[in-house]
This record gives C-alpha cells, sequence and structure tokens, in this order.
C-alpha cells in the first residue's frame, strides 16, 4: 500500500514539476519578447526551449555546481526579474539560482536579491540596431539566419536585412533556398516560418523581410536601394581572404564593417572571449572570426598557459567531413581528399596549431598540428598533447576549467562535461564552441592530454554572432 502511495505522491510532484516549468517558460519568453531580456541558464539557451529541455538544463545545473538547484528556483528568480524595471541584458538565471544558495538570505525575499545582484544593470548603454548583410547562403550562412531571425526579439541589436548570392533569383531558386533554410539534415527544422515574395525577392522569415540580392562582385552592390544602412558583412563565401580583397565589400554603399567567417589574412583573426578587445571597431573595419578549430582550441589553451604555462604540445582535430571534400572517389586539388568523405577517414591538414597564436602570441612556434577528416557530417573533436612548465593531476587541471567555465571572461566559450558517455552527437547544437570532456582528461606529470570536442559548425556560428556584436557595438548587459 505504501508504494502504491508513494508512486501517487511522486506522480503528483512530476505534475506540479511540468507545470511550474511551463510557467517558467512563459516568463522566459515574456521577458524576451516583451523586454528584450534573454534568460540563460550557465550560457545554455532558453527562449523557444521544451519544458523536457529546461527540466535537462536544470539538471546539469544541479550537477555543474553542486548545488540542489531547482525548476522553483528558477520560477522564483524568474518571477522577481520580471517585475523589475531593467533595461535590454541576458540575465544567466542559472549563476543567480547559484549565488542564491551560496547565500541562503537570498531565498527570504527574491526581488531585494536579484535587484541587489543586478544593480550594475542600470549603467548599461542605450544600443543603436545594426543592419547585417550575409554575402553567401551555405552551411554557416543559413545557420547564422537562423540565430539572426530566432533571436532578433524586439530588433533592438543585430537585424539581418539582405542575403547576397551569385546567380538570378527565380521563384525555383527562392523555393529551394526556403527550404534549405527550414529543414536542415543534421540540426533539424527551423523553429520559424520561411516563405517567398518573388515580387521584391526576398524571403520573409519569421514575418520580416530579408532581401536576395544577386551580384558577381560586392562593389557592384547598393545597399541603400534596400534602405539598408551602415551595415555589418558577414562574408561566409571563402571567396574573399585577404585585406585588400575583404576591403571590397567596403566600396559598396551602405557597407561599413566586414566580418569573415574564415581564416584571414592581413585583418585581425579574432577568438571572441579571448583576444576580442583588442581590436577597436571604432578603429578597424575588417574582422575574421578565425577557423571552428581555432575558436574550440584557444580556449582551453588560455586557461591552462595562464595557469601552467605551456612550453610545447601537438593538436589533433578529429573533424567532421565538409563541403570541399567529395561525396564519391574524384579528383580534387589536395591530397586525399579526393576520396569518398563519407566512407573513409582522410588524413588532411589543418592550421589551427599556428592559427592560435594570432590569438595567443606567447604559444607562437610551440604547437604542432594536423587533422583526420572521419564520415560524420558534423561534431569535431581536439586532442591537445600538451608538456607543461610544471607538474599537474587531473583533479587539479579539471578544476581550473571547471572555474573558468564557472566564471570569468571565457564562460561563454568553455562548457564543462561531466557525461561519462558523451559522443559527437550529443554536442550537435552546443553553444560554446568548447565542450570540455573532463572525464577523458589524461595527466603524467607535467604532460597532459585534453579532448574538446565542438560542434564546428553551430558553435562557431555562436562565436561569430557574439563577435558581431562586438563589432556592431550592440551587445547587451550581461550578468554571467
Amino acid at each position: 500500500m505504501s508504494s502504491i502511495l508513494n508512486y501517487e505522491k511522486e506522480v503528483s510532484l512530476q505534475a506540479k514539476t511540468r507545470r511550474d516549468t511551463v510557467e517558467f517558460i512563459n516568463i522566459v519568453n515574456d521577458l524576451w519578447y516583451d523586454k528584450s531580456i534573454e534568460l540563460v541558464l550557465f550560457r545554455n539557451p532558453l527562449v523557444d526551449k521544451r519544458a523536457s529541455e529546461v527540466l535537462n538544463l536544470i539538471a546539469y545545473a544541479k550537477e555543474f555546481v553542486n548545488k540542489p538547484i531547482t525548476i522553483q528556483d528558477a520560477l522564483s528568480i524568474a518571477k522577481a526579474i520580471q517585475q523589475l524595471d531593467l533595461p535590454s541584458s541576458k540575465l544567466d538565471i542559472g549563476k543567480l539560482a547559484y549565488e542564491c544558495h551560496l547565500n541562503p538570505k537570498g531565498f527570504e525575499d527574491k526581488v531585494a536579491f536579484v535587484q541587489k545582484q543586478l544593480k550594475n544593470v542600470k549603467e548599461a548603454k542605450e544600443i543603436t540596431p545594426k543592419d547585417v548583410v550575409l554575402y553567401g547562403f551555405g552551411r554557416i550562412g543559413r545557420l547564422l539566419a537562423r540565430e539572426l531571425m530566432t533571436k532578433m526579439g524586439k530588433g533592438s541589436q543585430l537585424r539581418l536585412r539582405a542575403i547576397v548570392t551569385r546567380g538570378d533569383i527565380t521563384q525555383a531558386v527562392l523555393d529551394k533556398r526556403a527550404s534549405l533554410l527550414s529543414i536542415d539534415s543534421v540540426h533539424g527544422d527551423f523553429l520559424g516560418t520561411v516563405q517567398t515574395d518573388i515580387e521584391n525577392k526576398a524571403l520573409i522569415i519569421n514575418g520580416t523581410t530579408v532581401h536576395m540580392i544577386s551580384a558577381k562582385k560586392p562593389e557592384d552592390i547598393d545597399y541603400t536601394f534596400y534602405k539598408i544602412n551602415d551595415a555589418l558583412i558577414i562574408d561566409n563565401t571563402g571567396a574573399f581572404r585577404d585585406d585588400v580583397a575583404l576591403a571590397r565589400h567596403l566600396t559598396a554603399k551602405g557597407a561599413s564593417k566586414v566580418l569573415l567567417t574564415a581564416p584571414g589574412k592581413g585583418v585581425p583573426n579574432i577568438v571572441h572571449g579571448v583576444n576580442h578587445k583588442q581590436n577597436d571597431p571604432d578603429k578597424v573595419d575588417i574582422f575574421s572570426a578565425a577557423s571552428c578549430t581555432t575558436n574550440a582550441i584557444t580556449p582551453i589553451l588560455k586557461v591552462l598557459d595562464d595557469n601552467f604555462g605551456i612550453k610545447k604540445g601537438h593538436l589533433e582535430t578529429i573533424h567532421a567531413y565538409t563541403n570541399d571534400q567529395n561525396l564519391v572517389d574524384n579528383m580534387h586539388s589536395k591530397y586525399r581528399r579526393g576520396r569518398a568523405a563519407a566512407l573513409n577517414m582522410v588524413i588532411t591538414e589543418t592550421g589551427a596549431g599556428k592559427a592560435v597564436a594570432k590569438a595567443l602570441p606567447a604559444l607562437e612556434g610551440k604547437l604542432t598540428s594536423n587533422a583526420i577528416r572521419v564520415p560524420v557530417p558534423n561534431g569535431s573533436l581536439a586532442i591537445l598533447s600538451l608538456q607543461l612548465r610544471r607538474a599537474v593531476t587531473k583533479e587539479v587541471v579539471n578544476a581550473i576549467i571547471k572555474q573558468n567555465a564557472l566564471e570569468g571572461d571565457l564562460v561563454e566559450q568553455i562548457k564543462y562535461s561531466l557525461d561519462n558517455e558523451m559522443v559527437s552527437s550529443d554536442i550537435i547544437g552546443a553553444t560554446a564552441p568548447s565542450i570540455f570532456d573532463s572525464n577523458a582528461t589524461i595527466t603524467d606529470d607535467d604532460a597532459i592530454v585534453i579532448y574538446v570536442w565542438y560542434d564546428n559548425e553551430y558553435g562557431y556560428s555562436h562565436q561569430v554572432m557574439r563577435l558581431a556584436k562586438h563589432i556592431a557595438k550592440v551587445r547587451r548587459f550581461t550578468y554571467y
């Protein structure tokens, strides 16, 4: 009889938990769409999430900080935020809940507690929205379009106004572009609406017009014709890789800044969180977001070098195959890449080892690197074999990485994984460029082996977004 009563209690508790989660989700969405206040949970997005996804994030938060954080904690803090008069901002409700557990008095009056923690939010500067043009519409371009439209809210930050491609804009072309944006074999369906408008040669994304512009050369475009001014051009084509070629974008009417989604020559190569503050957007017009692998390893390498010193090391990246490889065996300009991508492990080169030094000059000449392309469409792994300047243990290394994932300048870049069962498909959709596999760390005196997972498409796209906001000077107040 007691087991039946316990079961009934469990069912009742589960129902209440679900109701509280739904209420929390509603507040999260109301804050975002009504006030441009975005709530995240240890940097994990919460907008447009399902109840099960939110509860899984709560479970991760509880284990991550070793505090009994519950959905009820998150709900009460969200209600307190709702009562305050706050400007557009991005607030980590996980950190607030963690701090509340560190200070039990915070549970007594959540509004007063939250108000105290967010005392500096009133000092946040008002921002001017920035027009954005995507030059190219491949894998990264489409993910950026999804994120720009999903995170547009009231349009107070980045506004996607146009997409530039080559070739005629016909109904058939628009239909294909819309379909590729709506449905993705790796990342699933776009949680929004995409319609075509052939009369205006545009896609209507979530009810907002995004012009499709056909152009062979950047300098041929007059963006002001589309009422686009002072725009940030995000180049996803890979066709323009140096300062001279990228500067051609700036000759177009209505363009003011350029961001390359690949390593660039003669321009600052930026890993957001590591060296983005070293280049003033008021003085620099062209930026590179480096590569997905560079963004994955640089935050971890910075933490290790700052705390232990790195003598030398080797990077081996186990990388998903990409569109530049052949589907079946055929001619290719590079060795081995001509062999069928989905059937072979393919040894190839990566410049990530040298590229790290552009963000971390202290590591100049200390890293060698190589890559193996493997038969998965997305989700990659970097293996860092390093010699440090002093002996360490696994516990010490993991503790330092965890601390930097919890607080500091790299909390958006590093996600600390506690999962013993993680495989590559598990990290698809992760917004952090570096997912540190804490259970895989190996140490032997001053030698260590570190495993860093990364979604080479989605995680990298979020780094591009972070850098774009920095360049456009539209980054809101954040509480991490």
